[in-house]
């Protein structure tokens, strides 16, 4: 059994690149252990005791080795730690850390003979970091709900009966049971009648989602409603959660340039304030007239302390961590920090169509009707009309024939006979001794049908169909907009995208239409996937211009990957997009595309904040301190008072409304 790990500053700093770790790094309470807490309080007792026994002598006998005994006891609890990190860092050959600093600060303030600053900066620094533990499992709480759906049984049907098995085990095919309440263990295709699921966890969304029959069911769904059987139709490692499980552990390893500066930046800048701190020692001996060795020790002292870059190396990290989780909470995954840099230099938004502003699902949008029944018009008209068209199309496999299907027709016992399909125009068959011809405009000319001038205009999809050489009407099917496609187009415009653009695969007319009913910029219809990443390599060589685009299918993963970001609408949706893209909605909605511009920029807007935060007050008490104007306690705060509020500022991200 693997031992639980306590995150830590060094988690964050050292191991939060290596996947092993981040897993470990998951499974930490979000709730600190009260023994945590023991070494902080145990040494803020000691030395608020030693503080009120030194000026108001309650404790006449409070000075000489008693006094240094007391305020090292108060040490140790929160200073060797610190000590050990400093020196676990000089043995792999990393001198100049915050741990060093520190321990070389502290003990140079009780060799000088200041012990209750030495202990403040300790325990100020302890205190800090259990404030740090307590944001970074904040700002891990959404991140850590996915991996809490993580199964951790499947019931499957073996030798006559249902066993518990690990779900890495099942295979393709088998037959699992899910009771009520239950995870479901392995995406797979649903047996029972229906189902009912909580998929907040995957897709964000709280609304149950009900399905039929044959319908898809998600790993990490919970069955909400009766025991049901489901079919696999992949492994586990294979699954949509095992995938998003993936990409979350991922997600911190892959970090900003912000972040890698100021890791850089760091290394270059902590030697250069030791030799200075040095410097500040030794080197006013020979330009200052009464040179006391003590007191610019003291001094060299405080800058060391001032100049531990904590509040950056901690902050930082957590501010992107923190952007990270908050979009996880949206239902939106980033596969790592930088791309939520990245969201923020966007300012041209590419777009397929289907599937991403519109459903990806033919329906019914007209249905027109002409009398060819003398004693029939109006609503039975129209049904008997549709009896003959669904009668004809129960004979085909193709998506329009489908959509059709759904219209509700009581009482149809019309059949289809003779039925012969048409290459490229459509099917000709016999319905109640009737000849009907179902398909394009192309089958009506053929057979010598006048068809309606009308017609002519129509964009969509259109189905016409004749019974016995006459026009009797016709059907337009047409892909159905996203709820929330007007809104996600004027929230993209409101986030400050400059240009919208699509481009679609589906034939050019009806791209056009759909765009001009969005008020998008430009698009284009009737492109290839090699077509769709000339356009976008065409804009991206357009000065100043960063190319999002954001796509559902396979046909799209080219492009995602050719894109400056690349999003894939629907976390649930096609594979390979999901694995090109730098970017994952997972309820499917287009608005979230603005929402993880707004979470970027917001992210990036609060890191810059703590990095101006840390250098400002650093630079100001760094100053007062080679000037003999600042104590150790005012050092104290320019480092760990500097890291606490980061921390807070970080963990704004969390609180932050979008909506």
């Amino acid at each position: 059994m693997t031992k639980k790990k306590k995150l830590s500053l060094r988690d964050l700093k050292v191991a939060d690149s290596d996947k092993k770790d981040a897993s470990m790094n998951n499974k930490v309470s979000s709730q600190l252990n009260i023994r945590e807490y023991i070494p902080a309080i145990f040494s803020f007792v000691m030395l608020v005791a030693g503080i009120l026994f030194d000026y108001f002598e309650a404790f006449p006998h409070f000075s000489g080795w008693i006094r240094v005994l007391w305020y090292t006891v108060a040490y140790i609890p929160v200073g060797f730690p610190v000590i050990g990190e400093g020196w676990e860092s000089i043995k792999r050959g990393d001198f100049f850390t915050e741990f060093f600093l520190m321990s070389i600060a502290t003990l140079g303030a009780f060799a000088i003979g200041e012990y209750p600053e030495g202990v403040a900066v300790m325990l100020f620094y302890a205190v800090g970091e259990l404030f740090q533990n307590a944001a970074v499992n904040r700002a891990k709480g959404n991140i850590k709900a996915l991996l809490d759906v993580r199964p951790n049984e499947a019931l499957v049907y073996r030798d006559g009966d249902f066993v518990s098995v690990d779900p890495e085990t099942v295979r393709i095919g088998e037959r699992i049971q899910v009771r009520v309440g239950e995870k479901v263990p392995l995406d797979g295709m649903l047996l029972s009648e229906k189902g009912s699921f909580n998929t907040a966890a995957l897709t964000g969304e709280s609304k149950p989602d009900t399905i039929a029959k044959g319908d898809t069911v998600f790993a990490g769904s919970i069955n909400l409603d009766g025991v049901i059987e489901i079919e696999t139709t992949k492994e586990f490692k294979d699954s949509s959660i095992a995938r998003i499980l993936d990409m979350v552990q991922n997600a911190t390893a892959r970090k900003s340039k912000t972040e890698l500066f100021i890791r850089k930046f760091a290394r270059i800048y902590t030697p250069i304030v030791v030799f200075l701190a040095i410097g500040l020692t030794f080197l006013p001996y020979f330009f200052v007239d009464d040179y006391v060795f003590r007191d610019w020790l003291y001094r060299a002292l405080i800058f060391l302390v001032i100049s531990c870059p904590c509040a950056l190396v901690i902050s930082i990290p957590l501010g992107y961590f923190g952007g990270l989780g908050a979009a996880s909470r949206n239902g939106i995954l980033f596969k790592g920090a930088s791309f939520l840099d990245a969201m923020t230099k966007v300012n041209t938004v590419v777009m397929d169509k289907t599937g991403t502003v519109t459903k990806g699902v033919f329906k019914i949008k007209e249905i027109k009707s002409i009398t060819f029944e003398p004693a029939l018009s109006g609503a039975e008209g129209e049904a008997e009309f549709m009896k003959y068209l669904m009668a004809m199309e129960e004979q085909s496999t193709h998506p329009i024939a489908k959509a059709i299907l759904e219209y509700k027709a009581d009482g149809s016992d019309y059949e289809a006979a003779n039925v012969s399909e048409v290459a490229g125009k459509g099917l000709k068959g016999t319905v109640n001794g009737k000849t009907v011809l179902v398909g394009n405009k192309a089958l009506m000319t053929s057979n010598k049908i006048e068809v309606p001038p009308e017609t002519d205009g129509i964009v969509e999809s259109t189905v016409m169909v004749s019974i016995d050489g006459k026009f009797a009407g016709y059907v337009t099917i047409a892909d159905e907009l996203k709820e929330d496609a007007h809104e996600a187009i004027k929230q993209i415009r409101d986030a400050g995208i400059s240009k919208i653009i699509m481009l679609s695969g589906d034939k050019d007319s009806i791209t056009q239409q759909v765009a001009k009913e969005l008020n998008i910029d430009w698009a284009k219809g009737g492109l290839l996937p090699e077509d769709k990443v000339n356009k976008v390599e065409e804009l991206k060589k357009q000065p100043d211009t960063k190319v999002a685009f954001v796509g559902d299918g396979i046909n799209d993963a080219p492009v995602l990957a050719a894109s400056g970001v690349g999003i894939a609408m629907g976390g649930l949706g096609s594979d390979v997009a999901i694995e090109t893209a730098d970017v994952i909605v997972q309820t499917d909605q287009p608005s979230k595309i603005a929402r993880a511009i707004q979470i970027g920029r917001s992210t990036r807007k609060i890191v810059w904040q703590n990095i101006g935060l840390a250098f400002g007050v650093k630079v100001i008490v760094l100053i007062l301190g080679a000037c003999g104007l600042a104590t150790m306690w005012e050092a104290v705060f320019a480092d760990v008072g500097v890291a606490l509020l980061a921390i807070f500022n970080a963990v704004r991200l969390q609180r932050m409304k979008w909506d």
